[in-house]
């Protein structure tokens, strides 16, 4: 069995609302799992293992993206200063008709390359021609739950092709990769649709990746359609029967609290997504106080405009200190919280991801500290929220391989990369008059 030792690292950790700080630590990694952690020295070890210097460096948990459109780099500032709806309409569902099953793979190829530089190595994935995206994680060697998003338009026949897509790719890529399904939303569905979703999904024992009650307008457009809110929907539809990864969830109604705790959900959160459309924000602290798991989220760049978790894991604190007009509204050790093991939680992995830990999943995110900006050290969690940049990751493991060693990806060859995405530019970037995939209701 292939060990790799990670000599002389700090680690964050993050217990029962405690943040720990450990100087100068070992961490054993065999095969893909966290074997011991213990100061540096104290492991015995056989020559065989593989060292890894990281003296100075921060180690803390593989960082977790609960709700992406991966392949959207591809368009990644085409969309700006525009409406919600015309980011819809008039942008991204007619530039997404223009997407091959190629531009696809190498769309997620840049993604998954940006990602790994900085610290994520879980992605859940939500996007088209999956199969491509699924080549793509498998190559990279990040670990992913991906979805065929599906419009309730297409049909069954559609529907029954992203089912193919589950069995073909469940468990693949040494177990990185999981599936389930990815109906697009309610506003883009009918219950009937839904319903036959939640149905495949049960039996096939997989989970649902929606989005839902991203604004205002949509819960309002559901109460004039339906007479009920969002999530009364999904209820109603039997979709919350299964785990179910909700995208957003800014606006829910007073009941839907009680439904989400009661069911095996979890919200996707993407502060920076909802700045930039200026959307408002999600009542975390009130998700949490019932018992509802929240990770954080990069959504699609053309909303982003990157696939940072650390800017996420900054604006969470800092939007909702700001939106309770309270600076001592989500402390430190609740961000970490939410950034490692509620990540975990909301993509049905509490217990393997979000920690380090012996036992749990070798992903590990090291960090340098010797910027200016990261000094002093008086408090490293402080740093590494409102002070660490992407830029401070110079080293990356997954499933316990590295894919990055000193800023030098190992796995992918970006040059590559950036060269097949740049000659796809400019047909990419077209926006045909009346073609669109989908449509956003107004």
């Amino acid at each position: 069995m292939q060990a790799l030792l990670i000599e002389g690292c700090d680690i964050l950790t993050v217990e029962n609302g405690a943040v720990h700080f450990s100087p100068r630590q070992d961490i054993l990694i065999e095969g893909a799992y966290i074997k011991a952690i213990e100061p540096t020295g104290c492991l015995p070890i056989s020559n065989e293992v593989e060292r890894l210097p990281a003296q100075g460096l921060l180690a803390i948990p593989g960082l977790i993206n609960t709700h992406a459109h991966v392949p959207m780099v591809l368009f990644r500032g085409l969309a700006e200063d525009v409406t919600i709806e015309a980011w819809f309409n008039d942008y991204i569902f007619p530039l997404e008709s223009n997407l091959t099953s190629e531009d696809v793979y190498w769309g997620t190829l840049l993604g998954l390359a940006e990602m790994i530089e900085a610290g994520v190595t879980y992605v859940a994935d939500h996007y088209f021609f999956m199969d491509e995206v699924a080549q793509a994680v498998s190559e990279a060697g990040l670990r992913a739950n991906l979805v065929w998003a599906v419009f309730g338009h297409e049909g069954e026949s559609k529907l029954a092709r992203t089912v193919q897509f589950i069995q073909r790719w469940q468990g693949a890529a040494e177990g990185r990769i999981t599936t389930w399904l990815g109906p697009h939303a309610p506003y883009t569905t009918t219950p009937d649709f839904l319903r036959l979703c939640a149905h495949y999904a049960r039996d096939m024992g997989v989970g649902i990746h929606i989005h839902v009650s991203e604004t205002a307008a949509q819960v309002a457009y559901s109460r004039q359609l339906y007479g009920k809110s969002p999530i009364r929907v999904l209820l109603e539809s039997k979709v919350l029967e299964v785990p179910t990864l909700l995208a957003h969830c800014l606006y829910p109604e007073e009941e839907d609290y009680k439904i989400l705790a009661d069911h095996p959900t979890g919200i996707a959160h993407a502060p920076k997504t909802y700045l930039k459309l200026g959307m408002g924000t999600a009542p975390i602290s009130r998700f949490r106080s019932a018992g509802i798991p929240v990770g954080l989220a990069t959504d699609g760049v053309v909303s982003n405009n990157t696939l940072d978790i650390l800017e996420q894991m900054r604006l969470l604190a800092l939007t909702q200190k700001d939106a309770a007009r309270d600076s001592t509204v989500m402390p430190i050790a609740e961000v970490l919280e939410i950034a490692f093991e509620g990540g975990a939680r909301v993509v049905q992995q509490a217990g393997a991801l979000g920690a380090l830990k012996p036992g749990y999943l070798a992903d590990v995110a090291l960090l340098r500290q010797d910027r200016a900006a990261m000094f002093p050290r008086y408090n490293p969690a402080a740093n590494l929220i409102y002070s660490a940049s992407a830029q401070d990751v110079d080293t990356v493991i997954c499933n316990g391989q590295v894919l990055m060693r000193d800023r030098r990806l190992l796995t992918l060859d970006k040059t590559k990369i950036k060269e097949e995405v740049q000659r796809r530019l400019e047909r990419l970037s077209q926006r045909v008059p009346g073609r669109r995939i989908a449509t956003y209701p107004v």
